[in-house]
């Protein structure tokens, strides 16, 4: 995992439980420049990976959907997330989420939608994806934004599919998207 950088100061904070939002979490950390902080398999996280969230000037929310929310996991975090809320911590932090499932739908926009939500509690801003759906008939799997979400990045794997085996398309909307959110901090944080 990177660890926090004074150039970008951001982190993707993100669970996964098969490989494949891993894949999605080095993508937007690719564009973004952020650090990556993986939930562990019991919902947790070192005292190191909450300071450096603290200290972040953006923070980027990632799961893949289950059974239309985010990981157990990541709820854990966002629970535990309420100490800093108390502290106002991430008050006027930039915000972004992404997320994978099996399924074209899966309600993925639930998840999304879950992380837009906790990051207004945290008083955060939230920065949409930025990037038109590809949704023409001569649209492609391996499109930018074929899942044509404006929320956030979204993904989508078929069940069967080992990570290696993800859409190039999926992937470079993340990029994309990492970079938007970083791009946006910047003009937040300037460089003092």
């Amino acid at each position: 995992m990177n660890t926090l950088s004074t150039k970008s100061n951001g982190v993707v904070i993100f669970h996964s439980g098969y490989g494949h939002t891993t894949r999605v979490a080095d993508a937007i950390a690719e564009g973004s420049g952020a650090a990556l902080i993986q939930i562990d398999s019991e919902g947790n996280l070192s005292d190191q990976a909450w300071s450096d969230i603290n200290a972040a000037h953006f923070v980027i929310f990632g799961s893949p959907t289950y059974m239309g929310g985010p990981s157990w996991q990541f709820k854990k975090f966002a629970d535990m997330s309420s100490k800093p809320w108390f502290a106002d911590l991430w008050k006027d932090k930039v915000f972004g989420g992404f997320t994978n499932s099996a399924s074209v739908n899966g309600d993925k926009l639930a998840t999304l939608q879950y992380f837009s939500l906790l990051a207004a509690q945290h008083a955060g801003i939230w920065v949409g994806m930025g990037v038109k759906s590809s949704n023409t008939k001569a649209s492609q799997r391996d499109d930018v934004n074929r899942m044509g979400s404006f929320l956030g990045s979204m993904a989508q794997t078929p069940a069967d599919a080992s990570p290696d085996e993800m859409s190039p398309g999926d992937l470079e909307t993340a990029r994309l998207y990492g970079r938007r959110v970083a791009d946006i901090a910047a003009r937040h944080f300037p460089a003092a």
